[in-house]
């Protein structure tokens, strides 16, 4: 009985680690391995024995006789992969190498800004080492996992079992959090440098690219970022005003958060109830009138930026209609996100005029958002006729022929981009901190998007983050300074910022959130206010805040 993965990979690589006949692949060291969308299993090898289901932190690998429906394309994926592995030449399973030791005898002392998946493996990597004995993680909210908790969709609850493996570095010796303390503001780089041997800022790309066509500032037109930490709960976006009183929204851009935002708008309310979306956000989409969500892509499906595992959920929904528009001669490669959409495109809607759909529209792009009355009403659009360079890459060029598509909402998702850090350098063409190997300076490094832009997966950190560690490690090795101030910096943390939340703030909160969801019979119920934050990671298990009806 093989088994299969059914989703995008944390690159954990403990499925790898524990197979016994090396049958899952790319293996670390092996290519692709960081830039796969997931890792897949050898049907010919696997004996069955179920020890990666039991590796594996985020239970995404199943037996093949246990795949739902919608979770079928997997084993086609999965042949496609082993249809051209190498199987002749496979190298065996590598062996560990043995521990670095730093030359140091002085106790190191490292910071960490940014409480996401890049900072966590950051801090994960640097604690594998006894020399370094403490590592603090700092982040300006007052709750860790960055878009795990704020950028994850709700009802993919899977991946965001990766925090069970956050869990588990939390609770190294040596790990403390700063939690509710912004570096910039509360402290400056200055301070961090004096009190540690290194800091590493893994603080990702929280903004997002902008479309530069006429209307975008119109009220009604939203950044993917935005909505997105809209019904994640993000304290900065509870606020965030987003119409949903007309039957249309439009999503511009074909990626992953693209069709995470689509989904999340055209999904059951009472589906949705059963996640861990923010309780306003579900609310408003109970009383939605959007009956429809168009997914621009500007040019056509073989280009399309959406992974094959996100399309296979897309394409499995149960209570979502999702149509293709796409010239059928875009339709026809032999890979399988062509035969996915190609499927797609063949079939027959429900027919049910109640039920939501998704459509994935192809060779088109915005030109300009539309307003009357001083908000969003529609978007007028410019079909493209794809064009194939001699390089063989795929560009959109757009025609005379233009439409006018209504819509209430309009959300760009083209991609996120990072802002400045105060106190590093910044080159804006790339969205990054200019970095070697994540060495900005020797004791300043960075992980994650503001080192590498936003590209890759949730895993994809883990790599990054191992790659500047040994970065960092080099320069110990070589001579870094000592701090000039060698008192824990607890106690000056205190006093710029006396409300600083730590680890068990964080578990009690979190515990809080876990037992208001157990009462309405959800996963949890997110508290999004920063200052209800605060009380709730006070509140001793047997004093219970009053839960909102």
């Amino acid at each position: 009985m093989p088994y299969v993965i059914t989703q995008s990979c944390c690159a954990d690589a403990s499925c790898v680690v524990a197979c016994p006949v090396n049958c899952i692949h790319p293996a670390p060291g092996e290519p692709g391995f960081a830039e796969a969308e997931m890792l897949y299993v050898d049907p010919d090898s696997c004996v069955g024995c179920g020890a990666c289901v039991t590796a594996c932190p985020v239970g995404a690998i199943v037996p093949d006789t246990k795949l739902t429906p919608a979770q079928q394309p997997f084993l086609a994926l999965n042949a496609d992969y082993y249809a051209t592995f190498p199987h002749a030449d496979r190298a065996p399973v590598a062996t560990v190498p043995a521990q670095r030791r730093l030359r140091t005898a002085t106790p190191v002392r490292v910071a960490v800004v940014g409480a996401g998946p890049a900072g966590l493996y950051t801090a994960d990597e640097l604690l594998r080492h006894p020399e370094v004995e403490a590592v603090d993680v700092y982040d300006r909210l007052r709750t860790p996992y960055g878009l795990v908790r704020h950028g994850v969709a709700p009802d993919h609850a899977s991946t965001k079992r990766v925090t069970e493996l956050f869990g588990a570095i939390e609770q190294q010796p040596g790990f403390r959090y700063f939690l509710g303390v912004d570096v910039g503001t509360d402290l400056t780089l200055a301070d961090l440098r004096s009190r540690y041997h290194a800091v590493v800022h893994a603080v990702g790309a929280s903004a997002d690219r902008q479309l530069a066509i006429p209307g975008e500032d119109l009220p009604g037109s939203l950044a993917a970022t935005d909505v997105v930490g809209w019904y994640n709960g993000h304290p900065g976006r509870r606020d965030l005003d987003v119409p949903l009183d007309h039957e249309r929204a439009v999503v511009v851009g074909n990626g992953n958060v693209a069709l995470d935002v689509a989904r999340m708008l055209t999904r059951d309310p009472d589906v949705l109830a059963r996640t861990d979306v923010a309780p306003g956000p579900l609310a408003a989409l109970r009383s939605s009138a959007v009956r429809e969500v168009v997914v621009l892509g500007r040019r056509g499906p073989a280009q399309s930026a959406f992974t094959v595992p996100e399309l296979i959920g897309l394409a499995g929904l149960s209570d979502v209609d999702v149509v293709v528009h796409a010239d059928p001669a875009t339709l026809t490669g032999s890979d399988q996100r062509s035969r996915l959409l190609a499927e797609l495109a063949a079939r027959t809607t429900s027919g049910d005029p109640g039920r939501r759909r998704i459509v994935l529209a192809f060779a088109t792009s915005p030109v300009e958002v539309l307003g009357r009355d001083g908000r969003v009403s529609g978007v007028r659009l410019v079909r493209n006729d794809l064009v194939t360079g001699p390089d063989g890459s795929v560009r959109a060029e757009p025609t005379d022929e233009q439409s006018t598509l209504e819509a209430g909402l309009v959300v760009r998702s083209v991609g996120h981009s990072a802002t400045p850090v105060s106190g590093l350098p910044f080159d804006p063409v790339t969205s990054t901190v200019p970095n070697t190997a994540g060495r900005v300076e020797p004791g300043l490094y960075v992980a994650g998007w503001i080192k590498r832009g936003p590209v890759g997966f949730i895993g994809t950190n883990k790599t990054c983050a191992q790659e500047t560690v040994d970065t960092l490690l080099d320069d110990l090795d070589a001579g870094l300074p000592e701090p000039v101030i060698t008192t824990d910096p607890a106690g000056f943390v205190r006093e710029r910022r006396p409300d600083v939340s730590g680890l068990d703030d964080w578990r009690v909160l979190d515990a809080e959130e876990r037992a208001r969801g157990a009462l309405v019979g959800r996963p949890r119920l997110k508290i999004t206010d920063p200052e209800e934050q605060a009380l709730a990671g006070r509140l001793r298990p047997r004093r219970r805040l009053r839960v909102p009806t």
